[in-house]
């Protein structure tokens, strides 16, 4: 899959599971490519433009040893259920080196999973992992990252 295959792909997702939800899930999200152990935005969709990739260390929170410790394939993902404010929610792997970040930067994820809704807006997140492991991301060397 193409990097804009992916963003076609995340932004349906989005929005499929804000209608299952009522409201929106995540209003951040990220891909971003961790190679060679530096942080890199390839796309970027949420209100911290200017200050996501500068904070994306904090952020990462207890997502950190999920995300650097554990040995997750294409299409798998994990979340934080007491990431608050800007600490990110989510992660899915979408390709070797390369994941989506997901965060709602006004909610947590234990307030987003009290709501039965969630079980049913949890659907279109997973069926994105299964597409994935399929048609992982990949990201040609010449790509250009996103300054931030």
């Amino acid at each position: 899959m193409t990097l804009d295959e992916a963003r076609t792909r995340i932004k349906a997702c989005a929005a499929q599971m804000d209608a299952h939800y009522g409201k929106t899930v995540f209003d951040e999200w990220a891909v971003i490519s961790l190679a060679e152990n530096r942080a890199r935005v390839l796309a970027y969709v949420g209100p911290r433009n200017d200050d996501f990739l500068k904070n994306f260390a904090n952020d990462l929170g207890s997502l950190r040893s999920e995300l650097m410790g554990t040995d997750y394939g294409i299409g798998d993902f994990a979340f934080a259920r007491h990431g608050t404010g800007t600490r990110f929610e989510a992660f899915m792997v979408l390709g070797v080196a390369l994941y989506l970040i997901c965060n709602n930067t006004r909610g947590t994820m234990d307030e987003i999973a009290r709501d039965p809704k969630w079980l049913n807006a949890q659907v279109p997140f997973a069926e994105l992992g299964d597409h994935l492991r399929i048609h992982p991301l990949a990201i040609p060397s010449d790509t250009q990252f996103l300054k931030k």
